[in-house]
Formats: structure tokens, sequence, C-alpha cells
């Protein structure tokens, strides 16, 4: 639905060579010569400049749309063979590019110029798509909001008053509002899914193993942190993942492989609606559920309601582990990140996680063993389920503000489990969980569902959400009543 006086927005879709296209249409144009990645990128440059000023998706310049050459991706790197070769993109900004600057998201380190391009971001690259910026995220994407305390916060184009959620929240803000149709995200709680979430867009966290893990993912006592991409299409998101696995491909995993569209296969769909910690899911994101679920009846499929499928200790481990990861950063940052680290420059939510993690620490061997016991938990749960149906979050997309750092952290604690509720269990079990848009809410932000499946079984969810894109009539930035803005930012 929409308001009777729809809020400003911000979007740079029009009749210039970019169009409407999503990366898949981009790739095809240019290999087929109708236009050049030079243009394409040149297009893509001048719809930042239009955008940034409103959105603050980037926390690097824009360069010169007339350069041939940008830091980290080479002539060479936009005409290589890769399924999205020469299609513009960013990496979030926790991710190392060579000679691109690596923040984090936080104050507390001073930019540095990687030497390096990251393991998971060669594989991203290798497809042929051209990086020209980093893209924001909170402060080393603890936050479900990409409002860094030094900085300024990153806006919904859907409603420049609002959330982008996080913490791939500049990568969701730029798909979002049409400069890009791709952009690099990582989900450690739920970081591809809640900015997918409240941007609207196709958001998959794949099977852990799935992509080359990334530098952080390989310490971790649980590797929760997977690496993917937010689109505007499901075809993008599917030809990423197939495009991926040309460059790397885990054994121990069954392939995508390439999903060109929905299976005629009926499905077994598990229905879950409240989140496990208690908190009753809001009104609107429960509607755009049961809409979802009635689709899917429709369509085939059975849902059946079902309980969470985990252990009831889950929410409180979830939360220690979340705290283990500010104290390491606070104790070690010199050694971790960078010797430039200063922990006096922390955010309040850093240090309130540090601080709570403290007062438990004892309890952390009991933490590790039940998480990593929730594998074992959630496949046992799964055997006669094909999918599970749930919100993305608790309740709708909250406006810049709310969930800011510089909030009382004990405030800022109970509304961040309130509403990231639903996506950290793919997160430690290790599955693979898919965000979809399914309608508006009231201040015309959209609503989304989350499809988990068996572990591997990203195919089954991608032939679903082909299926869904297909029949819903799911929002659009160009189709809907918005107040667009078009002049300079104030």
């Amino acid at each position: 639905m929409t308001t009777r006086n729809p809020p400003q927005s911000m979007h740079t879709f029009s009749d210039d060579l970019l169009g409407q296209h999503d990366a898949t249409a981009l790739a095809a144009m240019i290999r087929g010569g109708d236009v050049s990645a030079d243009e394409v990128l040149q297009a893509t440059l001048a719809r930042a400049r239009k955008a940034e000023p409103f959105i603050h998706g980037l926390v690097t310049p824009i360069p010169d749309p007339g350069s041939v050459t940008l830091p980290g991706a080479s002539s060479s790197a936009r005409t290589s063979p890769g399924i999205f070769a020469g299609v513009p993109t960013v990496i979030k900004d926790n991710t190392d590019v060579k000679r691109f600057p690596t923040t984090h998201g936080t104050a507390a380190i001073r930019p540095r110029l990687a030497e390096k391009t990251s393991p998971v971001a060669r594989q991203l690259l290798a497809q042929g798509l051209v990086c020209f910026g980093k893209s924001t995220l909170p402060e080393f994407g603890f936050n479900a909001t990409t409002e860094p305390a030094h900085d300024t916060p990153t806006r919904n184009p859907w409603n420049l008053n609002y959330s982008t959620g996080a913490s791939s929240g500049g990568s969701a803000a730029l798909v979002a509002a049409g400069v890009i149709p791709i952009a690099h995200a990582n989900d450690g709680g739920g970081s591809i899914r809640i900015p997918a979430a409240c941007c609207g867009l196709v958001g998959l966290k794949p099977t852990r193993g799935r992509l080359i893990d990334n530098d952080a993912a390989k310490s971790l006592p649980v590797n929760i942190v997977s690496d993917g991409v937010v689109t505007r299409s499901v075809r993008d998101t599917a030809n990423f993942y197939h495009g991926a696995e040309s460059y790397f491909r885990n054994p121990k995993l069954p392939p995508v492989g390439k999903v060109e569209g929905p299976s005629s296969r009926p499905l077994t769909i598990g229905l879950v609606m409240d989140s496990i910690n208690g908190h009753r899911t809001d009104a609107a994101t429960r509607e755009a559920v049961e809409t979802t679920a009635r689709a899917l009846e429709d369509l085939g499929h059975r849902i059946i309601p079902m309980d969470v499928p985990v252990a009831a200790s889950f929410p409180d481990d979830f939360a220690r582990y979340w705290g283990m990861l500010a104290f390491g950063v606070r104790s070690n940052g010199k050694w971790l990140i960078h010797p430039s680290f200063d922990k006096s420059r922390l955010d309040g939510l850093t240090r309130g996680l540090d601080k709570a993690f403290r007062r438990e620490f004892y309890k952390l061997p009991g933490t590790l063993w039940r998480l990593h016991r929730s594998y074992q938990h959630y496949a046992g749960a799964m055997t006669n389920y094909d999918a599970v149906l749930t919100p993305v979050l608790g309740h709708t997309t909250p406006e810049i503000g709310y969930l800011s750092p510089t909030v009382d952290f004990d405030t800022l604690f109970e509304r961040l489990t309130r509403y990231v509720s639903f996506t950290p269990l793919a997160n430690a079990t290790g599955a693979p969980a898919l965000a979809l848009p399914a309608n508006l809410d009231g201040h015309n932000l959209p609503v989304s569902i989350q499809l988990m499946g068996r572990h591997g079984e990203e195919r089954t969810l991608l032939e679903l959400a082909f299926a869904l894109e297909d029949t819903m009539d799911w929002p659009s930035m160009i189709q809907d009543n918005l107040q667009v803005v078009t002049g300079s930012a104030s």
C-alpha cells in the first residue's frame, strides 16, 4: 500500500543507457556491443554523483567519470570474460581491494590503502565486475543500521528519513537507488538480508563455505560470516552464484548450477511467524509473510506451521558471541586490524557489547559448544521440510536514529534484539537464507520475507524466488507512488 502524502525518496533511474537494467542485461549489452564498458561506467558515476548527497552509500570519493583506469579496476578487468564483464559495482568497506582504503566503518583506525585484494573480493571481481568504490557499513558491522557515530548516516532511498539496515547498508542503498545493479555484501548476523529487506532487494546468505571465506571468518571459533551480493532481480543473484562456482566450488556442497526459473516440484515449507526470543512480529511484517504463504500455496506448495528449529538458549548464546567479537576487537585491534587502532574512539555499541561480554565471559565454552551444535539441531529439524518461511525482521524498518550507536546501550541492545530476531539462526547453523520483498508498509518502505533452506540447497531457494518474483507484485521504486528528490541535497 502507499500513503496519501508519500515521503521524499531518491532514485536515479532514468532514460540514460543504464535504464532499469539489471546486471545480467547490462553485461549482455556490453558483450553484444550495444554499449561499451566505459560508457556504462561513466553513466554509473553520473548516477552516483546524483544519489550520494542524499543516500551516502560510499566511503570513497566518486572518481572522475572520464577516467579510463580506476584504482582496483584496470581496463583489462573491464573486458574480462566473467558473467558480469564490465558491470560496475562496489565492495563493502570491511573487505580489502588493492589500492582502496579499508576503514571497517570506524573512527578507531586510520584509513589504509590495501596492499592486495582479499580472496573473496577476487572471486567477486573474477566475474568481470568493476569496482569503483567502497560502500558504507556501521562500525565493524556490529549494528543493524548504517549510522556510524563519526559519519553521515546512510539513508534509505525509499524514504530518506529511514534506515537502510546493516551492515551492508551502503551497498543496498546504492543498488536500490539505481546507481548500480549489484553490490558486494557480507553477513554475520543478517547483514546481507537485513539491508536487502529494508531496501526491497534480493539478498541471499549462502551456505557456510559456498564462497571463499573472507579473512575474518577464517579466525572465528564459530564461522558465522558469509559473503554474497545484493541485487534487484532474482536472476542476477542466481547468475552471480553460478558465475562464482566457475572460480571456486566447494566440493563438500552440491553445486548451485545455473538456475533460470522456478521448479514445478511441490515442496513442504515450514512457517515460523514469531521469533524464539518471545517478541511478537508486528502487523505489517505478519501481513507480508502471510501474503507470501498464500502465494506459495497457490503455486502448489504445502505450508505447515513449525517451531523455530533451534534450542531455546540460542538468542542468549548468539548475543554472547556477538559480545565476544566486540571484546576481541577492543582488546586486540592493534594486532587484528591495524597498528593505528585506538580503542578510545570506538562507538557506544562496540563498547557496550564488550562490557556485557566481560560480565559473562565464563559462559563462553558452553556458548561455543551449543552454537556448534546448532548445525545438527537445524539439520535434524529440516528433515521433513524443504524450506522455511519466516520474517526477515521482527518489525518494519525504523527511522534514522532509532538504532544509532549514540543511543544508551541498554536501550539500544533491547531494540536490536527485538528487531534482529530471525536472521542470526542461519549464521550459526551455516544454512542458506534468502530475503525477498513482499509489499510496502505505511511509510512506503519495503517489507520482506525470509526463506531458509537445507544446507547446500541454495538452488531450491532460488527456484522459489523465481516463482515468487513471477507471481507477486513486488514493490518497485519506479512504479510505486513516491515523491522523488531530484534537486541538490540541502
